[in-house]
């Protein structure tokens, strides 16, 4: 079969795409962007534990839960093959496991979504319904971008992980 029948998109793959310094860049920015998330967030609780805004307002353990979640979803969704989801097809052992893997992978994108979307509600009703002032408010914002980050680095580092297989070799007889 030729690779031009497989292809879901007319448009071809960018040659730059199948480089080791690509690979080696999307891993890096991937590092970048999750520990740019987590600044965000450890920012936020620093400032809301030292800040003069009348010690009603801090970061407790339920703004915390969204990064968690996000956390966890990144941890799942990148530690799935990518060559599982299709495994049916070859000859793995068990029934099944291209299903289990899409649940699974399923499952990781979903702890992902609930990140952001657990973040953003922590953000209205937590700061924006009460009206509080835009430097407590920022502890909200803080959370919803560093949840964002998460997920962006989450897909960064899965695309990243999974174009390593166009250009190594494999080296099993």
């Amino acid at each position: 079969m030729d690779d031009n029948e497989n292809r879901l998109f007319r448009f071809t793959k960018p040659q730059w795409l199948s480089s080791a310094n690509a690979h080696t860049a999307g891993i890096y920015a991937s590092g970048a962007l999750f520990s740019l998330g987590f600044f965000f967030f450890i920012d936020a609780a620093s400032y809301s534990h030292s800040s003069k805004n009348g010690g009603f307002v801090h970061v407790k353990f339920v703004d915390w839960i969204p990064g968690i979640c996000s956390a966890l979803g990144m941890l799942v969704i990148n530690s799935i093959e990518k060559s599982r989801l299709s495994a049916d097809s070859f000859s793995y052992s068990g029934n099944g496991v291209a299903w289990k893997a899409r649940f699974v992978l399923f499952l990781g994108f979903a702890l992902l979504a609930g990140g952001l979307a657990g973040s953003v509600t922590v953000l209205v009703l937590k700061y924006v319904i009460k009206e509080y002032p835009l430097q407590t408010v920022y502890f909200g914002i803080a959370n919803v971008i560093a949840n964002a980050l998460i997920m962006m680095s989450s897909a960064v580092l899965w695309v990243s992980q999974n174009m390593e297989e166009d250009y190594t070799y494999s080296l099993t007889l």
